[in-house]
């Protein structure tokens, strides 16, 4: 590298870290390696295409008006390095595409959300252990197996994995996912179009009833009259029951006492929000399964400033 572009480098360096957001300067354009300035035009060579686009997005702008003002240069060009070989940089730069929703399958399943990549910590180690052993033992270990916490916590990720484990232990096992607003729109199709006999088969022959967000049958007294039946009829066949809200049983309000106690017949587990160290092996398996090879400063830097959800970890 040439020495008076290492020097200006290091000038510019020096001005991220008073100007631009906390870690702009020691955590991402730290990994920046200069290449040439040549016509007003500074070109940095990037380690991966993370870093490439989270600097695109967070801080080029206001690094390209610094520079510019201080006479350095009047653009910045960003490229993933010289040095990684041709068949990594295609896995990244695949990786980097806008990911394709998986499609799900005919039970409802996310092919995405299986246990094998489930981050166990200590927020979520009970839900974990609960969710595992009803997928081992449907209907036998914890029925109905309550789930409960804040929104992007795992929750539905743990009600897929179940799905997806009673599946490849019994191919045949009949496994449906919904939540409790589709349950409630089936219930008023059914209702409307005179196909009762068909909405209860569906659903009272299953083997496993995975229920999402079942706070959403407050006030509902129809829903919640025929989602007691159904209960009772999968609980009495002993067939796996499976149910996730953003609230304990007793503060899901304009219940029916009948129905929350019910929820308690198993075992109730909550999911709290990820601490330090969970967030941080969070970001390192989705780095893994997306092929990007990020530094550990960014990795612990995202966990630091990203304490509240996994959704919000995977969309950093």
């Amino acid at each position: 590298m040439d020495k008076d572009l290492d020097l200006i480098w290091e000038q510019i360096l020096t001005k991220a870290r008073e100007e631009l957001p906390p870690g702009a300067g020691d955590i991402w354009l730290k990994t920046c390696m200069p290449v040439s300035l040549r016509e007003g035009t500074l070109l940095l060579d990037v380690p991966n295409v993370f870093v490439k686009e989270q600097i695109q997005s967070r801080f080029l702008a206001p690094l390209q008006k610094m520079i510019e003002g201080a006479g350095l240069a009047s653009r910045v060009e960003l490229r993933v390095g010289t040095e990684v070989r041709s068949g990594e940089q295609d896995r990244a730069e695949k990786a980097a595409q806008p990911p394709q929703p998986p499609q799900a399958t005919r039970s409802g399943l996310n092919p995405a959300y299986v246990f094998g990549n489930f981050v166990v910590g200590k927020s979520n180690r009970l839900a974990h252990a609960a969710s595992l052993a009803s997928a081992e033992s449907p209907g036998v270990a914890y029925n109905p197996l309550f789930i409960w916490g804040g929104v992007g916590l795992g929750k539905t990720h743990l009600m897929h994995a179940i799905g997806h484990y009673v599946l490849e232990k019994g191919p045949s096992a009949r496994i449906v996912y919904l939540s409790s607003e589709k349950f409630t729109n089936e219930l008023i199709s059914s209702i409307q179009n005179k196909r009762m006999q068909d909405f209860k088969s569906k659903y009272r022959n299953v083997d496993v009833l995975l229920i999402d967000d079942i706070q959403f049958l407050a006030n509902k007294e129809s829903t919640q009259e025929e989602f007691f039946h159904t209960f009772n009829s999968l609980h009495d066949a002993k067939k796996q029951i499976v149910i996730s809200s953003d609230r304990p049983p007793k503060e899901i309000k304009m219940v029916e006492d009948r129905l929350v106690s019910r929820f308690e017949w198993g075992l109730v587990t909550d999911i709290q929000p990820p601490d330090l160290e969970t967030r941080i092996a969070i970001l390192q398996k989705k780095a893994e399964l997306r092929g990007y090879r990020i530094e550990e400063e960014i990795i612990y830097f995202l966990a630091q400033n990203i304490p509240s959800n996994i959704r919000e970890l995977e969309g950093a």
